[in-house]
């Protein structure tokens, strides 16, 4: 049986605690080591014995850092962050010498980055793709101009090339309000917003406290960027007589196209989607409403229900209009089905 305590390979730095020192000890850590490891990257580290003081690990987080003491901390070598080419299986809806366009399966993420290296759909492009790949900024890897969370599904497009990369990039910084570039989902959000049409527009940024989520902001705040979402109400399930509902099947379409934002945007006008558990926890006893069959179904479902069904964008070479949709995959049209008896 391994030691759990054995000091472990990696890169070592010790630090002191000055007087300004003060609070629990990953946080003074994370601070102290800088935005290469996350708060919750260095609390793991601390749990696993990579923190001494006075050669004996420190493996309680929540511990108040004092005023003299010295911490060594061995950090794990970095991560060969070039991604490689890998045989992951890819839903191609179409691909030219310019662009390739897929449809995103849940739980696969889009980019490499620490803690994803491989696995990704940028892995897959580089295998997918080979020689076609002329590369993006003198290397050869796929140009990514917008991205779907992990557990987001539906219609992506990546460039093959510096010239359509440019020209894609373009085109969604511009937000389809003076090009053709048109983004559009499938929701289903908790309740029924009391508009079946409208549009929300709140700025977004950072959360306070955690750089992983999204929240509303006010629009003087200096992260704050204009976040706009238009949606229509298709569908609603088992409404009662006041007009209420349980649930309801949404369309969103994006004029702008921040992180999160149909997320946070739903949830901030109190219809968090279903199986959300970032923005949409507070609502997850509402499963206990439903019919019996519904609710097991509700309650299994794995991932926010967000599905990007529709991207419509101008070709970069031939200027042709591009216009793609995929279908509800089949969790979330199950989900419906549910929802439904």
């Amino acid at each position: 049986m391994s030691d759990p305590f054995k000091e472990p390979a990696g890169i070592r730095k010790v630090l002191t605690a000055d007087e300004t020192a003060e609070g629990r000890i990953d946080a003074w850590l994370t601070a102290k080591i800088g935005e290469d490891f996350s708060r919750s990257r260095i609390k793991a580290l601390i749990k696993e014995g990579a923190v001494l003081l006075n050669g004996s690990p420190v493996t309680d987080p929540q511990r108040k850092v004092r005023h003299g003491e010295t911490y060594q901390i061995t950090l794990p070598e970095p991560e060969d962050p070039t991604p490689k080419g890998e045989d992951i299986p890819l839903d191609v809806l179409y691909e030219d010498d310019d662009l390739i366009v897929i449809a995103k399966p849940a739980g696969f993420v889009v980019h490499p980055a620490a803690g994803n290296w491989t696995g990704t759909l940028v892995n897959a492009l580089i295998h997918h793709c080979g020689a076609s790949l002329s590369g993006i900024g003198g290397v050869r890897r796929p140009g990514i101009v917008h991205r779907l969370d992990k557990d987001t599904t539906g219609v992506m497009v990546v460039a093959k090339n510096d010239v359509a990369h440019r020209h894609l990039s373009h085109q969604f910084a511009d937000h389809g309000r003076t090009m053709p570039l048109e983004r559009a989902y499938r929701a289903i959000v908790w309740g029924r917003p009391r508009q079946l049409v409208g549009t929300i527009d709140a700025p977004l940024g950072r959360a306070t406290g955690d750089r992983t989520r999204r929240a509303v902001k006010r629009l003087e705040s200096q992260d704050a960027d204009e976040a706009i979402t238009h949606y229509e109400v298709l569908e609603r399930f088992h409404e009662g007589a006041d007009a209420t509902a349980l649930a309801a099947l949404v369309d969103c379409h994006l004029e702008t196209g921040r992180t999160h934002q149909i997320r946070v945007h739903m949830a901030h006008i109190g219809h968090p989607l279903l199986g959300d558990a970032v923005y949409g926890a507070g609502f997850k006893t509402k499963a206990n409403l439903l019919p019996e069959q519904a609710r097991k179904v509700v309650t299994r479902f794995p991932r926010q229900a967000l599905h990007a069904y529709l991207l419509q964008f101008e070709h970069p070479r031939t200027g042709k209009v591009m216009h793609f949709e995929a279908p509800l995959p089949a969790d979330m049209e199950a989900l419906v089905e549910a929802l439904r008896t």
